[in-house]
């Protein structure tokens, strides 16, 4: 099912690329669209998850220079049966997390400093477990990949203002053509928004909470990270919307509520797909039940995920 959704978006999104080459250029403009788009896809196939790490300066870290946090991502892959992400840190003041790759044996996971100074122990695992869970569903390579084409889309339409509207390049609207490829451009990021279902989230929220074992943590984390994003400002994303659906949550200011066109559910819709967990977790099989106890609230005082102590614990979040 994910290997069909994944040619399916990339088919849609090649359409699209094709169809502003055509507004731009015409015939000829459509075939070298056509041309560079089956190039960027493969190209993407392979080298998107290193380009989206590149856009937000992310730096890959290990259990040297960050013990806590690596041991965290590296006992949650092994509660999940993964094998062993790359972990990555943004040097950002924003609280938020997401994961990229083309499968499990080349993923990689990343956080900012945001968020591994705003949230406890608990909740930084209940995040990275989020993201592992996006690795085990392989969602990781449709968002990036898609991400990376519409970020070329909008490329293209900004290009029409220059090269578009000019009978010598064959453009069959003129400069209605150009128009039209320019409004397109800037909904690129909406059409990244639809065409990734946001019942992804929904997903990797459940999965992360059974892989931590408690959804209250993940709850509480949403909460946070919510309000960091809407208060601090992430450039980086912001010069790179089309990266957006791939984190937790959205990193853009102003857009929180479930519409047709959100890159994530609304936070409150997902909090509470949380809270209605505990009840069912409680009434698992023993053999079932989650190993952190339910009612075990995140906790301030417990040492930072991220080393500060220079010891790395097994399963300081536990």
């Amino acid at each position: 099912m994910n290997v069909m959704r994944t040619g399916m978006l990339l088919a849609f999104m090649t359409a699209l690329f094709m169809g502003v080459g055509f507004l731009i250029g015409g015939t000829g403009g459509m075939m070298i669209a056509l041309v560079i788009a089956a190039g960027m896809n493969l190209f993407s196939y392979w080298n998107s998850d290193k380009m989206v790490l590149n856009m937000h300066h992310a730096v890959e870290v290990d259990e040297n220079n960050a013990p806590e946090y690596y041991g965290i991502v590296r006992d949650l892959a092994e509660r999940a049966g993964l094998p062993m992400p790359k972990v990555f840190l943004i040097q950002n003041d924003q609280p938020n997390a997401f994961a990229t790759g083309r499968n499990p044996q080349n993923a990689a996971v990343a956080a900012s400093t945001g968020l591994l100074q705003r949230l406890s122990p608990q909740e930084v695992a209940a995040v990275m477990a989020h993201e592992l869970a996006h690795v085990e569903n392989r969602d990781t390579l449709t968002m990036t990949i898609t991400a990376t084409l519409a970020g070329a889309i909008s490329m293209l339409g900004n290009f029409a203002m220059f090269f578009g509207g000019n009978r010598e390049n064959n453009n069959p609207l003129g400069f209605i053509g150009v128009l039209v490829a320019m409004i397109v451009a800037p909904f690129a990021a909406m059409i990244v928004q639809m065409a990734i279902s946001r019942t992804r989230e929904y997903a990797a929220d459940r999965r992360g909470a059974e892989i931590c074992g408690n959804p209250l943590w993940l709850a509480s984390a949403l909460n946070k990270i919510a309000r960091g994003a809407q208060a601090i400002v992430n450039e980086d994303a912001e010069r790179n919307p089309a990266s957006a659906p791939l984190f937790i949550i959205n990193p853009l200011s102003g857009r929180g509520a479930d519409n047709l066109f959100s890159t994530h559910p609304s936070t409150e819709n997902r909090i509470a797909a949380l809270e209605a967990m505990v009840e069912e977790f409680r009434q698992m099989p023993p053999a079932r039940a989650p190993q952190a106890p339910l009612d075990d609230e995140p906790r301030e005082d417990r040492p930072t995920p991220w080393g500060r102590d220079g010891a790395s614990r097994k399963g300081p979040w536990a």
